[in-house]
């Protein structure tokens, strides 16, 4: 069984590096730098729902889905963020601050529920979610991030 993962930077991912100025690869096939982390490729969907928005992350691979459900587990309760990437560059990043984030495991992956009792910080989840999905559509690739660290990527 072949897992289906990218490779990612941690620093550029974090918003504290230049996308691919990481440490040079070294060395042999199975080696890769300590700054460097596979994450689960996965299938993302954004939709709005009551006071905020919804993403579901699905897996075919079973090996991918479980790594995800268990980095999401781990970093549950913390900073989700979307960042939003074409040809290895930022083009946006969403915060989702103004809300309460819950994840919540689903047979093929997680779905992260981001909500706000309060009607303007639901309009910015919302807002955040039109910008994701259109910029999805566009040809995009997403990473998302609990607490600064990579879960899930796709398109």
């Amino acid at each position: 069984m072949v897992m289906t993962s990218m490779v990612m930077e941690r620093a550029s991912m974090a918003g504290m590096g230049t996308p691919g100025m990481g440490t040079p690869m070294m060395g042999g096939a199975a080696t890769m730098p300590a700054n460097m982390m596979m994450v689960p490729r996965c299938t993302l969907k954004f939709e709005k729902c009551q006071g905020g928005m919804r993403i579901n992350c699905a897996c075919d691979d079973k090996m991918a889905c479980s790594m995800m459900q268990n980095l999401c587990t781990m970093q549950q309760g913390g900073m989700v963020s979307c960042c939003m990437m074409m040809n290895g560059m930022m083009v946006c990043c969403c915060n989702l601050t103004m809300g309460l984030c819950r994840c919540e495991t689903t047979d093929k992956g997680v779905c992260i529920t981001c909500t706000s009792g309060d009607s303007k910080c639901c309009e910015m989840i919302q807002a955040c979610c039109d910008c994701l999905s259109c910029m999805m559509k566009a040809g995009c690739t997403c990473c998302v991030m609990m607490n600064n660290t990579p879960v899930a990527c796709g398109c």
